[in-house]
């Protein structure tokens, strides 16, 4: 009899939803492959870990409108972008993190951007880097200091 009561009791106000952000947060570890991403030396756990708060708070907000460097997109659109990021983008929002030299006013917004546009740029971003590597005079050639293991043509592996 009391198994009854202890069920038909109502749930605890805020459950539903708190459950909802649970799911949400493992399917976005998931995605990421977040077990993965901790096991790089090149990743920072703490850093990760503010990215994954961010992409919850921004797929489980209840606005209606999303602002991403400085213009409104639909939610929607934005939690449907944020839901398909894999580990690749979130290495490469550590890379444009890297690289920057600039003061971030905004870090939120500021990572928000790189996230939204992650998708969209890192085809394009990685392209150029090996198109600016290529181009320089030196690209090919052994570093000085480093062995030379390259095979002339009569040689064989």
């Amino acid at each position: 009899m009391e198994d009854e009561a202890a069920a038909a009791q109502p749930e605890r106000k805020g459950t539903g939803k708190d459950a909802a952000v649970q799911i949400y947060r493992e399917i976005l570890l998931e995605n990421i492959e977040y077990d993965y991403l901790i096991q790089d030396s090149s990743i920072d756990r703490e850093q990760l870990d503010e990215i994954v708060d961010l992409m919850l708070e921004t797929v489980c907000t209840s606005r209606k409108t999303i602002r991403i460097a400085g213009d409104d997109y639909p939610a929607e659109l934005v939690k449907s972008k944020f839901m398909k990021l894999n580990s690749e983008h979130i290495r490469f929002v550590f890379d444009c993190l890297r690289e920057n030299t600039t003061k971030v006013r905004n870090i939120k917004q500021y990572l928000r951007a790189m996230l939204f546009n992650a998708p969209s740029t890192i085809s394009n971003y990685y392209t150029s880097l090996v198109a600016h590597d290529m181009a320089q005079p030196d690209w090919g050639k052994p570093k000085s200091g480093l062995p030379d293991y390259s095979c002339s043509p009569d040689e064989s592996l």
